[in-house]
Order: structure tokens, then C-alpha cells, then sequence
């Protein structure tokens, strides 16, 4: 199942760019190419009693769950839900506010040694964000419980980024999948996040040459995560990498339309 984060993920593509003279290579319209992109993804599920299990989907902060259906009090202020609808099928709901964010459908191989989870985000526009997660078990377990480490990751939705100038050196970027504008800058210094970042968000962008971008984000003086972006030299592909700490970094590639 994907972390909250997965939508920091698709929100932080937002913050890839520079400025190419007076004509800005990057400004354009930009397509997600799904199969040469990757969310790699870990989480870890500990039995803690009976029909109890704690939940650990990448933020480092367990939330112990009863698989019982009901909602019960998760991270950030949503409620986590876990439901058997099998001996090898579960259904994983969060929302916040009474409101569903996220439905996973969790199925293990009939081996014990995959599962699949059928991740799918509501949008605020009222679409869905879909995409297909194959893991691997990585650890011992029995059924669910275990370390499970993807090794695919299926973008179903299409998501396309608009670039344009920004306040001189900087770019705005919109997503019609989300409905989101950014406006960033890139002299090295540290602005706000924005509104939907955890409190105390900045980030900083900084030119490594004239097709190279780092992106730093930090929250609370410590930092998150790092974007590397390259623009190919026939201009026409942009790949980004982010390491946030983990095995194996999300790697993106658009395309120019």
C-alpha cells in the first residue's frame, strides 16, 4: 500500500526546473511515462496480539491497528482501517475527517511470498489516483506480517505537469491531475513549502549546470528529502531522482508533448 507520502511524491515533481537563458527549456507541457518511472516502495507489518498488528508505511511511526473494520486513530490526524475479507485478501482504508483519502486491496500470493496491492487515492476533484503495487516478502513472517518491499509499481492514471516562467529566474508548474499551481524560485534560498507541507516546510533550489537541478526540502531545520533532476540534451526528457532515506530512490521520467 502507498504511504501518505505517495502524494508528497506527486506533489513534489511539481518542484523540478531552472532557467535556460532568456528562453526556458523547461517551460512546456510534461507527461509522466509510466513505464520507465519507479515509486519504489516499503512497509512493515509486526503482529503485536491478537488480530492486532502495527503499521509502519514509511514515516517511521507505527500506527497499531485492530483488523476489524472500524476506524481507528492514525498518523496525522486521519484514522486507519483494516478489514479481513479473506485468508489471503484485506481492505486498508484511511480517512481524515470522515472523509476517505486512500483504499488499498491488499492479496497475497497463494506462496506467501507476494503480495499485491490495488492502491487508489481520492482526488479532491473527486477523481482517483490509481496505481497497482507488486511486493516481495524481505523479511520471516506469517501471512500479512512481514517486511514487504515493492518490486513494480503501475501508474494507471495519466499525469501531465505544465511548466511556465516564474518572477524572473524562477517557474510556475500546474498539474491538471491535481489542480495545483506552484511557484518556485531558484536562487539557494529557503522558501515555504506551501499550504498542503507539514508546518515548518521549506525548500531551496539551486542550479548544477545548465540541463541540472538540486532541490532540497527540509522540515523543521532537517532535511527530507533531495531531488536530482537532468534535462536530456535533445531537451525532450526530464529524470528525476529522489532520495528520501530509503533502499532505493523514486526515480521519474516526462516526457516533452
Amino acid at each position: 500500500m502507498a504511504r501518505l507520502t505517495l502524494k508528497l511524491v506527486l506533489v513534489t515533481i511539481l518542484a523540478i526546473g531552472t532557467l535556460l537563458g532568456a528562453t526556458d527549456a523547461f517551460v512546456g507541457q510534461w507527461k509522466l511515462n509510466p513505464s520507465k518511472s519507479r515509486f519504489p516502495d516499503e512497509m512493515k507489518v509486526k503482529a503485536v496480539g491478537a488480530n492486532k498488528y502495527a503499521f509502519d508505511f514509511g514515516a517511521g511511526n507505527p500506527e497499531t491497528i485492530v483488523t476489524d473494520g472500524t476506524d481507528q486513530p492514525g498518523i496525522s490526524g486521519t484514522t486507519l482501517s483494516v478489514t479481513v475479507e479473506g485468508s489471503e485478501t484485506w481492505k486498508v482504508i484511511r480517512k481524515k475527517d470522515g472523509r476517505t483519502l486512500l483504499t488499498g486491496t491488499w492479496t497475497l500470493s497463494q506462496d506467501g511470498k507476494t503480495l499485491t496491492d490495488l492502491y487508489r487515492e481520492n482526488q479532491a476533484d473527486g477523481s482517483t489516483l490509481s496505481m497497482d503495487y507488486v511486493y516481495q516478502r524481505t523479511t520471516e513472517g506469517s501471512g500479512f506480517a512481514a517486511t514487504w518491499d515493492s518490486v513494480s509499481e503501475t501508474m494507471n492514471s495519466p499525469y501531465e505537469l505544465q511548466v511556465q516562467p516564474y518572477e524572473g529566474n524562477g517557474l510556475t508548474f500546474i498539474t491538471s491531475a491535481e489542480h495545483r499551481t506552484q511557484n518556485l524560485k531558484f536562487d539557494g534560498r529557503d522558501y515555504p513549502r506551501g499550504p498542503d507541507a507539514p508546518p515548518g516546510s521549506v525548500y531551496s533550489g539551486r542550479r548544477v549546470s545548465d540541463r541540472s537541478l538540486e532541490i532540497t526540502d527540509k522540515t523543521e531545520g532537517k532535511v527530507t528529502d533531495t531531488w536530482q533532476t537532468e534535462l536530456s540534451p535533445d531537451l525532450k526528457t526530464l529524470t528525476m531522482t529522489q532520495q528520501i532515506g530509503r533502499r532505493e530512490p523514486n526515480v521519474l521520467v516526462l516526457e516533452r508533448q
